[in-house]
Formats: C-alpha cells, sequence, structure tokens
C-alpha cells in the first residue's frame, strides 16, 4: 500500500492494483488536505508577518469595525472643502467607498448609513505635504549614505505610519527610493500616506544630488554606480542622453513626477549656493521625456538664474526657491509655475547641520524666506506647502507645526488652503501618471474620502496642528477610518 493511501485510509485489497491514488474520492481527498494544510502555512505566515510589523509599530489596520458597503454619513460638522476660503454649515458628508459621494443638507442623508456625529467640530481635507523624502526623513544623512538599505526602508515604513497620524493623508516625495514603500502601503501591508513618488533626484556632476566622496573621483564611463545611485536616492546623469535615459528609467519604476536639481543645495557641501546646474538643453531633455508620458519635471533651485532658465525649459513646479528676486517672482506668475515654497526660518525647526559650509547655506536660505513669502502674494504666485524635512528624524514630528507657520504670512485658511485644494492641484499635474485617480485636498462630490475632524478653529488659528494626537479626532483616508476619539 502506497503512503498516500494510507494516509486516506484507503481501503487495502489483496489486488496488484489495490492502490486507489488515481481514483476521484482519492484526489478530492488530497485536495482537501493540501488546502487545509496552505491555509494554516498562510494563517501562521501572515501571523509572523503582521508581528513583525506590529513590533516595529508598522501594522496596518483600521481602529474601529466598519460594514462593507454600508455607506457613511458624517453629521454634526463645520466644513472647510480645502477650496473655498471660509467654513461652511448646514451639511453632511456621504462617503461610499473610498469616494465622497454627496453634501446633503442635514438630515437628507441616506437613513441607512453608518452616521459618525463630529460633535459640531471641524471637518477639513486629509493635508498634503508637497515636498516630502518618505526614506530620508527618519535617518541622519550619515546613515542614509551608510547603513543598511534594511534599515533604511523600516525606518521609513514606521515614519509613514506617524506621517498619517499626523493628518498628512498624501505627500509627494521629491527624492529616494519611495517605490516599495508605496506599494506596501497600496496593498495595505503598511499604514502610511498615498505617496506621489519621484524616484531618483537626478543631479549633474557636482550638483546637489552627487553625494559621492570626492575620494571617489573620477568617474569614467565603466565606473559602477554608487551606494547611493544604487538605492535609488539620487543619480549623476550628465548630457542630455543621459538625462533622458534616467528619466525614463524613473519613469519605468513608477515615478508621477521628475525631479532634477537645477542649482545649488544646503544638504551638499560641494555645490554653491549660487551655482545654475544642468544647461537649458539637459533640463529640457527630461521636461520633454516626462512630457510624452504625460507629467512633468519639478526643480530644486534657490536662485534667479536657476529657477528661469527651469522655467524657459518647462519646469512646472520650483521647490524651494527662497532667492528668487521680484523679475523671477513676476515670470513665475506670468508663466503659471507652481512655488512649491518651505517654512526655512532658521528656528528650532530646522534640519541640523553641523558642517560650517551647510550652516552658512542654511542661514542664506531664510534670510530669504520672509521676502519670497512677500514677492509670491504680491505678483499671485500659486504656492503649495512642503516642509523638506530631510535627514531629521527628531524634526518629523513638526510637519504640522511647519505647515501653522504659513499662518505668519497669510490667514489661517489660506495657510490651510495651500496644504489641501493648492497642493491638490500641484498633484493633478501629474494627469494619466497620477497614482490615485480622483480629486485630492477637496471635500467636493466624487473626490476621494481623506478627511480629518479636529478640536480646533481653522479660522482663527492653525497652532492645533501642533498636537495631532489630542486634536485630530478622525482621521479618514480612502473612506477607511484609521483614527478616532469621538
Amino acid at each position: 500500500m502506497c503512503l498516500t493511501c494510507a494516509a486516506i485510509r484507503c481501503d487495502y485489497v489483496t489486488s496488484i492494483d489495490a492502490c486507489h491514488c488515481g481514483s476521484p474520492k482519492t484526489q478530492a481527498a488530497m485536495r482537501r488536505l493540501e488546502a487545509d494544510i496552505s491555509r494554516r502555512q498562510m494563517l501562521g505566515g501572515m501571523a509572523g508577518v503582521l508581528g513583525m510589523f506590529a513590533g516595529f509599530g508598522l501594522a496596518p489596520g483600521e481602529v474601529r469595525a466598519q460594514t462593507p458597503g454600508r455607506p457613511i454619513l458624517l453629521t454634526n460638522l463645520r466644513l472647510f472643502d480645502g477650496e473655498t476660503l471660509s467654513m461652511r454649515q448646514g451639511v453632511d458628508i456621504l462617503i461610499e467607498g473610498d469616494r465622497i459621494a454627496a453634501l446633503p443638507a442635514i438630515d437628507q442623508g441616506p437613513k441607512d448609513a453608518e452616521r459618525i456625529d463630529c460633535g459640531g467640530r471641524a471637518v477639513i481635507p486629509g493635508l498634503i505635504d508637497a515636498h516630502w523624502h518618505s526614506t530620508l526623513v527618519a535617518v541622519s544623512q550619515l546613515a542614509a549614505l551608510t547603513q543598511d538599505v534594511g534599515f533604511i526602508h523600516l525606518m521609513a515604513g514606521r515614519e509613514a505610519g506617524a506621517t498619517l497620524m499626523r493628518g498628512f493623508t498624501t505627500v509627494r516625495d521629491v527624492g529616494g527610493p519611495a517605490f516599495g514603500l508605496k506599494l506596501a502601503i497600496d496593498k495595505g501591508a503598511v499604514t502610511g500616506p498615498r505617496i506621489f513618488p519621484s524616484g531618483a533626484m537626478l543631479s549633474q556632476t557636482a550638483g546637489h544630488g552627487d553625494f559621492r566622496m570626492l575620494s571617489e573621483l573620477p568617474r569614467f564611463p565603466d565606473t559602477p554606480p554608487n551606494n547611493v545611485e544604487r538605492q535609488g536616492v539620487a543619480l549623476v546623469a550628465d548630457g542630455v542622453d543621459a538625462v533622458l535615459r534616467a528619466t525614463r528609467e524613473q519613469l519605468m519604476k513608477g515615478a508621477s513626477q521628475i525631479k532634477i536639481m537645477a542649482g545649488g543645495g544646503v544638504s551638499s557641501l560641494y555645490d554653491p549656493l549660487d551655482t545654475v546646474q544642468y544647461t537649458e538643453a539637459e533640463m529640457r531633455a527630461a521636461v520633454e521625456a516626462a512630457a510624452d508620458w504625460g507629467t512633468y519635471v519639478c526643480a530644486h533651485v534657490y536662485t534667479p538664474g536657476g529657477i528661469q532658465r527651469a522655467i524657459r525649459a518647462g519646469v512646472k513646479s520650483i521647490e524651494h526657491g527662497q532667492l528668487a528676486d521680484e523679475e523671477t517672482v513676476r515670470i513665475m506668475a506670468g508663466e503659471g509655475t507652481w512655488w512649491s515654497i518651505q517654512p526655512f526660518l532658521a528656528d528650532e525647526d530646522s534640519n541640523p547641520k553641523s558642517d560650517p559650509i551647510q550652516q552658512a547655506k542654511q542661514l542664506q536660505v531664510a534670510e530669504g524666506t520672509v521676502r519670497a513669502f512677500e514677492l509670491a502674494k504680491k505678483h499671485k504666485v500659486p504656492l503649495a506647502f512642503g516642509t523638506d524635512i530631510l535627514f531629521n528624524p527628531a524634526g518629523a514630528a513638526s510637519q504640522g507645526r511647519q505647515l501653522a507657520k504659513f499662518a505668519r504670512f497669510m490667514s489661517p485658511l489660506e495657510a490651510l488652503h495651500k496644504a489641501t485644494g493648492a497642493a491638490g492641484a500641484l498633484l493633478a499635474l501629474s494627469g494619466e501618471r497620477t497614482p490615485y485617480p480622483g480629486r485630492l485636498g477637496v471635500i467636493r462630490e466624487n473626490a476621494l474620502a481623506d478627511l480629518l475632524v479636529v478640536d480646533g478653529d481653522p479660522e482663527a488659528d492653525l497652532a492645533w496642528l501642533d498636537a495631532p494626537d489630542t486634536s485630530l479626532r478622525l482621521i479618514m483616508k480612502g473612506g477607511r477610518v484609521f483614527k478616532t476619539t469621538l
């Protein structure tokens, strides 16, 4: 008798053909056994994986049970819709699946909906950080350049959950290997915000994205990529052909927009702040390759020469730009170029810099920040909020506080608009390359159901953003409740 027949207690007969392995009854029994074994292995494996994530603070999950297929109706609220610079009353918010289905008048929503009483609190769209580095925020610069890539990604996963709990339901990642983290979040393996990834930052030799040590020079055509390039943090590409290839590689990986370095920066040691980086032809190569895929290029740059060159090449979003002069800002306004600006103010929230060269450049940028906000307001340049918290694990928690600083230069609701409706409009430039079809940053019919219920008055001030643990009473992303203390 064969072992298979013995396992299923097959009747034994003395015939030479006694084995019943091929009989329908035997095969059906074996399928049941295999299915049970596979199920047990799957459950055990899932428990192990989720246990690993839980031990590191990454375990996904909703904090409240929701009835599948049943609509949700938020009631008793004051609404900031992300577009109108005033608070609305007299409406509820109906959510079906991952979308906002309607804004019915009070008591006009469906009777069978699951009701959430907001207690008269403000409801606002989920916040958007338009300049974030998902894999580089939670580690030091030294760790990012030298540590094992597994450690870096685990730290990024943990920070992603913290980002969502601060009320940021979407980030535009403008440099770093965020594709894997985005996939894990989208599949529900890790909790975190929606990610619009740029992939590796594209830099010329000696540019802001060239993190090589001087001992690694010179570079020859057959020189292999360094550690930073292998990890996908940045990529050195010189000349039109190399920029075309690098751009197309990021698009192949799933980039929703492309990030280039068009001028000097603070974190890098070898490129002075005033330098203009990439020729117009090189910039235009990236712009044209991105346009062929229906998306756009954003550019790191501070100074007038670099900003104007980037605009001539077709760049749609200027990242930073604190040293722009009035002529440059006037050009930005005329071209409708987006200004993704950060409240760099040389205060306690500045990214830590120990090198005197970096410190001097950081101070120079901070001195231009107030003037930049004044010029943007004067010439009505479209602004979007971003933080650029970088290589700063302790500073990540200041994300909401950074947005509150915008209220120094505009009204609280205007500041909030820069991180909701305005930022959502900037993200929409990705066109068909958007990872999440549907409007973001607004509370209106058919928009994605990302919203927050807050303790605080958004018309009066934004100080409540600095205490998300207590001020954010409900966090919803895509119709799922990730936090509620209502």
